[in-house]
């Protein structure tokens, strides 16, 4: 299945330092004190992914592929312009065909690949494993799949976004928002239908919903597994928060394996989706059933002026 975070060994990797952070499956009282130094580590290390040379906030450009040549570079004259000084007028060309994907660079582009000067390369995308990358100055060129689409994205590592970032805001730590979860496990899995923000659909394995309790009222959450080796379950959801406080497309989260058929939820870890920091991410967009009828005044708050995603 088509992963929607087929993070790239080149961009972020679903199993991140701050994804795994700690472990929460602990149960009894929640110390105060300990709670606020594992959520500010998790923070530190998430800001150091998130700004780092392969974090959300390089990327600047993402285009879909047709069947055919689609050429490339810097002129308003290709199929693919991005209008960057370290891309050359007219790159190359990306070809997909049913054998795959093929890059033709013109002579003198200053595209290579492991330093190398590219002239032909088949380009292996981020579905199949670790995808090819080519450079051209700060830029790195890859091919990414969503929902059986084809497309280039490129990030800068210098990217005004990434010298320019500021502070994430966040609602205070608060131990009222670390909850005892019940994990109902799905016999079979059920596999929900997700859409992301460019409204390309796709289905993900969910292995059970997390049904908690707060201010005396019953709630759960599908959870899914991104892969089958993943130690964490990644959840989509969305609360009365969004767009007044949050980011308008909801929130992600990431909860321990359930030990003894119970895990915990800690909110104070819900963070943004990329969409919120780069307009060039396909983030997912929380299913129905994880739309919760509550403020969920924990985690992170929206950065700076939002952004649409696409």
């Amino acid at each position: 299945m088509t992963r929607f975070f087929a993070f790239v060994g080149t961009l972020l990797v679903a199993w991140s330092p701050w994804a795994a952070a700690m472990d929460d499956r602990t149960t009894g009282p929640i110390d105060g004190s300990a709670e606020r130094n594992i959520v500010e580590q998790w923070r530190t290390a998430r800001v150091a992914d998130l700004t780092g040379e392969q974090g959300w906030l390089t990327l600047v450009g993402l285009f879909w592929l047709e069947k055919g040549d689609n050429s490339f570079g810097r002129s308003p004259a290709n199929r693919l312009v991005l209008e960057h000084p370290a891309l050359a007028p007219k790159a190359g060309k990306f070809e997909l065909d049913a054998r795959g994907i093929h890059f033709t660079a013109h002579r003198g582009s200053g595209i290579t690949h492991a330093g190398q000067p590219v002239t032909t390369l088949d380009l292996v995308p981020d579905t199949e494993g670790e995808p090819t990358v080519m450079s051209s100055g700060p830029l790195r060129i890859w091919i990414i799949g969503r929902a059986g689409k084809l497309g280039v994205r490129i990030r800068d590592v210098d990217s005004p976004r990434r010298r320019e970032f500021t502070p994430i805001d966040y609602y205070p730590i608060d131990t009222g928002w670390v909850l005892e979860a019940r994990f109902e496990p799905y016999e079979p899995h059920r596999h929900i239908r997700i859409v992301n923000i460019l409204g390309l659909e796709e289905e993900m394995d969910c292995p059970g919903a997390l049904v908690f309790s707060r201010d005396g009222h019953e709630w759960r959450l599908d959870a899914v597994l991104e892969d089958p080796h993943d130690q964490t379950l990644f959840v989509m959801f969305a609360d009365r928060t969004n767009g007044d406080g949050t980011y308008g497309g909801g929130r992600f989260l990431r909860v321990p394996l359930p030990a003894g058929g119970t895990t915990r939820v800690d909110f104070n870890k819900a963070y943004n989706p990329p969409c919120a920091f780069n307009d060039f991410a396909t983030c997912p967009l929380p299913p129905q059933q994880n739309h919760l009828a509550v403020r969920v005044e924990s985690g992170e708050k929206v950065y700076g002026n939002g952004h649409g995603g696409r």
